[in-house]
């Protein structure tokens, strides 16, 4: 949500079924944000995130879903403005420049390319870098994207070897 003109706030007020509570006369009384963020945040629990897109896209509300990123290429926005491109095989983003028009030329590293130099770096030895690979923690770069997802369901175990 982004509505802070006052005519996209009382749309906003007007869509999710708040207009008349007086959240729109308080809206730059900063006293007061503590109990309207909590009053939306309560609201915003009360549907899905399909449920406010359907209340909400095609309106001049100040609003936009969080995508996850395998959702953000398929987005209607970022198909109609081609925010995404294919690359050696590889969805990514493509950059827009006003003025210098951006050539995206190679795809993206390989989940855990750089992570044995980046770690060293970062004051691991070889034989720390080997612990957490073979925890499963630090990936090779041959690992695919989709294997990642096994290493931040395990938070419990970055904390063990955390130095």
């Amino acid at each position: 949500m982004g509505a802070l003109e006052p005519q996209f706030y009382w749309l906003l007020l007007e869509k999710c079924g708040l207009a008349g509570e007086d959240l729109d006369r308080a809206q730059f009384d900063v006293a007061s944000w503590p109990r309207h963020k909590e009053r939306f945040a309560a609201l915003f629990r009360t549907k899905t995130r399909a449920e406010w897109c359907a209340l909400l896209e095609g309106t001049d509300v100040c609003f936009a879903p969080v995508l996850h990123l395998a959702e953000a290429p398929g987005h209607p926005h970022n198909r109609a403005r081609e925010a995404y491109v294919d690359v050696a095989g590889q969805r990514q983003p493509a950059p827009r420049f006003g003025a210098t028009p951006a050539v995206v030329r190679s795809p993206p590293a390989e989940v855990g390319a750089d992570a044995g130099a980046l770690l060293a770096e970062a004051g691991y030895d070889e034989a720390q870098v080997r612990e957490l690979r073979a925890a499963g923690i630090v990936q090779h770069g041959a690992q695919s994207p989709a294997t990642s997802e096994t290493s931040r369901q395990r938070p419990s175990r970055r904390s063990k070897i955390a130095r």
